[in-house]
């Protein structure tokens, strides 16, 4: 491969990062103004929680994820973004029920915490020479154990059990965070230079996608972790 080639390959990998990380935190944004707003509104919040809206809204979140995932060849690009930007805005809904439960402070520290975690692990599944593939599986069923056991300890109420699920959950969403960066990398180099426009947006939005999904989550446990609730 001659220097142009190598060039104009790597250009489109940096330029399909790039798209990655400006959709992700795009998205970001998106639910913490939303999530801001809603907490700061007492009485809208309440109505959200006694209508049971909040639990529509994971049956909203969890169909968009799948729509997003198993269905991104069939949708447009504007369909797919538009996908996403939804997502975002429920998922600042649903949250924002959790951000009003801790102080100003302790909500400021998780963000600033998982911030530098994620551009931590992210910039080693950037630079690293070994193949995270087994380990995200690893990680993939990590996770769905500590969903079953959330699950259980909804009806056991053990504090000690929803510790470790959520340190257990911090490890797991680190390294799917590495995992998913690698993946994002890979592919381009591999596919980069001939995906059409079309399907250059749409797969930078399902890599969006992905590391949003692990920042969130990673968020919520260190929030549930070492977050200070109000009085």
């Amino acid at each position: 491969m001659n220097e142009k080639a190598i060039s104009t390959s790597q250009a489109r990998t940096n330029s399909l990062l790039k798209n990655v990380y400006l959709w992700m935190s795009a998205g970001l944004a998106l639910t913490t103004v939303v999530a801001y707003l809603l907490a700061s509104n007492k009485d809208l919040m309440y109505k959200m929680v006694s209508s049971g809206f909040v639990f529509a809204l994971i049956f909203i979140q969890l169909g968009l994820v799948i729509v997003l995932s198993l269905c991104l060849k069939k949708l447009s690009a504007g369909a797919a973004i538009g996908c996403f930007i939804l997502y975002a805005i429920s998922t600042g809904l649903s949250i924002s029920v959790v951000v009003s439960m801790y102080t100003t402070a302790s909500v400021a520290r998780a963000f600033l915490t998982t911030t530098l975690m994620f551009a931590g692990m992210s910039i080693y599944g950037m630079t690293t020479k070994h193949d995270l593939t087994k380990m995200g599986n690893i990680f993939v069923m990590a996770l769905i154990g500590t969903v079953i056991a959330s699950l259980v300890n909804f009806f056991l109420k053990s504090t000690l059990l929803d510790f470790g699920v959520s340190i257990l959950g911090v490890i797991i969403f680190c390294g799917l965070t590495a995992w998913d960066t690698q993946k994002i990398l890979q592919f381009s180099s591999t596919y980069g230079d001939n995906l059409s426009e079309n399907d250059f947006v749409k797969i930078s939005i399902l890599g969006a996608l992905e590391l949003y999904l692990d920042f969130i989550n990673m968020f919520l446990r260190l929030l549930r972790l070492f977050g200070k609730k109000n009085n």
